[in-house]
């Protein structure tokens, strides 16, 4: 039998484990942590990351789970349109957004008796000669397979042993997110209940509805971004701090703040990769060693892609490896999995760091030069569900 290890057990690892495990591989999934546990926050599934999802689990139920995303726009902080909403055609999956307890469930359920599930164990070593098999290990043991999947986020240790080039460096900005529970969640009118994007002199704040059955509570998530370093008082400072700084917002960006608690509030530095890996694939052995999803491409979250991309390489992977036989044929696949996933990747990190630059305009000239210029710059580059970014479709 065929098999593999997957280092993370995240959403790129869950999603990629529970894939190959499905296709006959038998699979260990080595977690660093004491267990498998979602984040208590949301995120978007564009169109292809739900395309991404159906391709590594067609009987997912991935739709029960999601709730439809409309486009509320972008404003000004006085609530002025800069892009009014947009009604997207009937055409491919639409936008969606799904709670993190809820997607790890469905991927944990998604996993069979071919998997393997190891926690506490924390990667450092890897073996990746020529000669021998691929193995990781945590100082005790080593773990051997024929394929070795690096889904262990943006301080992957398999990453930092095979591409110690990719360095993670701050992108400039601080960011903070929070669930508002659905009992707790302000009323709003049908003009705000829509959520969107409201842009600021180095400021971004976004809100979304999720469906009521989210993580059993619905509500509503939102994401606060701020250019500067992470702060580092408490959970109820920063939210003392969040209210301040965006008190003279539209609604409803006070009244979902004033709803927030400090256990509700996720803050998290928003860091990168610079320069990104020389290579996503590395041949050795019977087949050899990938980097997916954050170990691979870890970028700031302003186009929202970096899930959905994890979900693209997993697909990718599955598509490339599903008749593989350990050798010579899995080594080519592990190269042409290389070859498929960096021009893409690179293409979607150039996006977003446009993007950073777009957030991170200050100073009168340079928000008049960025408020004419978004009408254009939105469908390519804020993750418009008709850009080139939601146009990926899986491999046959």
């Amino acid at each position: 039998m065929r098999t593999a290890v997957v280092v993370g057990a995240g959403m790129a690892g869950l999603a990629a484990a529970g894939a190959l495990a499905r296709d006959g591989w038998q699979v260990t999934l080595l977690e660093r942590g004491e267990r498998v546990a979602a984040p208590p926050t949301a995120l978007v599934l564009w169109p292809n990351g739900r395309r991404a999802l159906d391709a590594l689990d067609p009987d997912g139920g991935w739709s029960s789970i999601a709730a439809p995303l409309p486009d509320g726009g972008v404003r000004r902080p006085d609530g002025q349109f800069l892009v009014a909403p947009h009604t997207r055609p009937g055409a491919g999956p639409a936008p969606a957004v799904v709670h993190l307890e809820d997607l790890y469930d469905a991927l944990v359920a998604g996993l069979n008796d071919h998997v393997e599930i190891r926690t506490g164990v924390e990667i450092t070593k890897v073996r990746a000669h020529r000669g021998s098999r691929p193995a990781v290990g945590d100082g005790r043991i080593f773990y051997e397979a024929d394929l070795v999947v690096a889904a262990d986020g943006i301080d992957s240790a398999v990453r930092h042993a095979l591409a110690p080039e990719a360095v993670v460096v701050g992108s400039g900005f601080a960011a903070w997110q929070a669930v508002v529970p659905r009992y707790r969640a302000p009323e709003l009118p049908p003009d705000q209940a829509a959520g969107g994007e409201t842009l600021g002199a180095g400021y971004r704040f976004v809100s979304m509805p999720l469906g009521e059955r989210a993580a059993g509570k619905g509500g509503v998530y939102w994401v606060a971004t701020a250019a500067g370093a992470p702060r580092p008082e408490p959970a109820a400072t920063q939210l003392a701090l969040l209210r301040r700084w965006f008190a003279a917002w539209h609604p409803p960006v006070g009244e979902l703040l004033a709803a927030t608690r400090p256990e509700d509030l996720v803050p998290q530095e928003v860091r990168e990769l610079r320069p990104l890996p020389r290579a996503y694939g590395f041949r050795c052995g019977s087949g050899g060693v990938v980097l997916l999803g954050d170990a691979a491409h870890a970028m700031p979250h302003h186009l929202g892609q970096g899930a959905c991309l994890a979900f693209e390489d997993a697909a990718t992977l599955r598509s490339l490896v599903a008749t593989a036989s350990p050798g010579s044929e899995l080594g080519q696949a592990v190269e042409d999995y290389d070859r498929a996933r960096r021009p893409r990747t690179a293409s979607v990190v150039r996006q977003t760091r446009r993007m950073s630059a777009v957030v991170q305009a200050r100073g009168r000239l340079a928000l008049r030069a960025r408020n004419a210029a978004l009408g254009s710059l939105r469908p390519r580059i804020l993750g418009h569900a008709h850009g080139h970014t939601a146009d990926w479709q899986p491999p046959e």
